[in-house]
């Protein structure tokens, strides 16, 4: 019995690697640059070792993908739930913001990854991913309507659109951004000061 889960503990962490490896991989070469044998390396598996974990290439971009937009949504919920009850909607905006950008900027390739590739793989790959930011779309869209409510945000503004725009701004953010000219917070302090004007009654 021991040994049985002691062998399933150790497969475990050898998918859990090979997925981190791809992450990495993904992030920085792209889906078209993405090989398997990479990634092997990076996770320190044979490459035909990958097949007992994932049926294909594909496959295991698509966990990838998937993976990046739901740990971003889950720490952005996390964040939330972690604050006062009487934080209004409006602040918690503000907090969603800080939460996302360094998750996406600093924590987690996975997300990275989800976001500089979610037009370059086919489209068939795009489907769970696509589902899980739909999610985590309408806890974006819940936050701007209950602050539009609350007057907080401008009664005359489309918070759809701005809601979209804002989450446009905050992932194109992995092709620009260079900590080496301007730090994450001065980032997420000018994308907050975004909202405040842009949207703030």
């Amino acid at each position: 019995m021991a040994e049985t889960q002691t062998a399933t503990a150790k497969s475990v962490r050898t998918r859990q690697r090979i997925l981190d490896a791809a992450a990495e991989i993904l992030s920085r070469k792209g889906y078209a640059g993405t090989r398997l044998a990479d990634v092997a390396e990076v996770a320190g598996v044979q490459a035909p070792a990958i097949y007992y974990y994932f049926g294909s290439r594909d496959d295991l971009v698509e966990e990838v993908m998937w993976a990046g937009a739901h740990r971003v949504r889950l720490h952005v919920e996390e964040a939330l739930a972690a604050l006062p009850a009487e934080v209004g909607p409006f602040e918690r905006i503000l907090v969603g913001v800080d939460a996302h950008l360094r998750y996406e900027l600093s924590i987690s390739d996975y997300t990275t990854a989800s976001i500089r590739n979610a037009g370059q793989v086919p489209e068939h790959l795009r489907v769970r991913p696509a589902a899980e930011e739909g999610e985590y779309s309408r806890v974006w869209r819940d936050l701007f309507r209950q602050a539009q409510e609350q007057g907080r945000i401008r009664a005359d503004l489309d918070v759809n659109v701005f809601r979209l725009l804002l989450l446009g701004a905050m992932n194109w953010a992995v092709e620009w951004w260079n900590p080496r000219t301007r730090s994450l917070d001065d980032l997420v302090r000018s994308t907050q000061d975004l909202v405040r004007h842009g949207a703030g009654a």
